[in-house]
């Protein structure tokens, strides 16, 4: 809702940032190739959710996804909802950045290989629970 959104993109958004990063370190570094690493390495991503007022932006340093404050290489912009189906795998994303409810910004190159990193990653429940068991895998790897 837009109230709630108006409230949420005057709050800090290095909580988010700081949560995406985690998560990121967690499911999709030890998932990421190394060109897509090398591609990503120092480059500030924002991840913005359009109708609840959160931008996240995270890069990749050597020890991992932390959290960035700099403006952003590219920004990918959707509504949570999108996000959801995405995450779900019950909207392809080609198909909702060409009806405008995936906006990919900025570096479109990196945007891309990005979007093909996390298009390649496995999300079924069984994968999920593997990679919350897993230890931490060192981003050097």
């Amino acid at each position: 809702p837009r109230p709630l959104a108006a409230i949420a993109s005057r709050l800090p958004q290095w909580p988010p940032s700081t949560a995406l990063a985690a998560g990121l370190n967690l499911l999709l570094l030890p998932l990421l190739g190394a060109e897509t690493r090398s591609a990503l390495r120092g480059r500030v991503v924002s991840i913005q959710v359009s109708d609840a007022g959160i931008d996240c932006r995270v890069r990749l340093a050597s020890i991992g996804f932390v959290p960035a404050r700099a403006a952003p290489d590219v920004a990918i912009r959707a509504s949570a909802h999108d996000y959801w189906r995405l995450a779900q795998r019950a909207e392809d994303p080609d198909t909702l950045f060409f009806a405008r409810r995936l906006v990919i910004e900025g570096d479109t190159e990196l945007g891309l290989a990005l979007k093909n990193a996390l298009d390649a990653v496995e999300w079924s429940p069984a994968s999920l629970a593997a990679a919350l068991k897993r230890p931490f895998a060192s981003p050097r790897a």
